[in-house]
């Protein structure tokens, strides 16, 4: 996708759109099959946090894109945290699955880098094929469209992400709360 080519762009939506397909089709294999694993639940979002990490950190070197550092950084702090939630859950015996509102940012992640990837392509087909929508088409209202949709698109991921966090760690409170009165308990221990 870092490649200002028409191909190498749509073999990267091709490859992503591939991946995400396939981790869906695991988790539905799973499910109905009734092979959920420990194991499974703990690695199968840890690999959604990576593909989609590495898609915004790809986007956020690319200038055309016009996508802050900050916002990607907010998404992946997120990640960051909700994964330390489930490692200590496991630490403690729980499995802490996905949520409605966790599926709801991932399906909106996923379906936004997507999209960008095929603005992406579109730019690139549109540069070296400029005669596809005709002389003068950057002055117009689809081209202005083109270059701020990522941003808004990025935007409206990091609130969702940070929206379903907020309700991920309010849902499991009572681990936290508990934890951190066992490490305040503890003899010994400086508060």
């Amino acid at each position: 996708m870092l490649v200002d080519n028409v191909w190498t762009r749509l073999a990267a939506l091709l490859l992503f759109t591939a991946a995400s397909i396939t981790d869906w089709y695991d988790g539905r294999v799973a499910r109905r099959t009734g092979t959920v694993t420990v194991v499974g639940t703990f690695l199968d979002p840890l690999v959604d946090k990576m593909l989609i990490a590495a898609a915004l950190v790809g986007f956020v070197g690319m200038p055309e894109l016009h996508i802050p550092a900050w916002m990607v950084v907010l998404i992946i702090s997120r990640e960051f945290l909700i994964t330390g939630l489930r490692s200590l859950a496991a630490a403690r015996g729980v499995v802490l699955g996905a949520e409605r509102a966790g599926k709801f940012k991932t399906t909106s992640q996923i379906t936004a880098i997507i999209v960008i990837l095929g603005v992406l392509i579109l730019n690139s087909a549109l540069e070296r094929w400029p005669v596809l929508l005709g002389a003068g088409w950057q002055d117009d209202t689809a081209a202005q469209v083109l270059e701020r949709m990522p941003y808004w698109l990025v935007f409206w991921v990091a609130i969702t992400t940070i929206v379903s966090g907020y309700f991920y760690i309010q849902n499991h409170m009572d681990l936290l709360k508990k934890e951190f009165s066992m490490r305040n308990s503890q003899p010994g221990r400086q508060r």
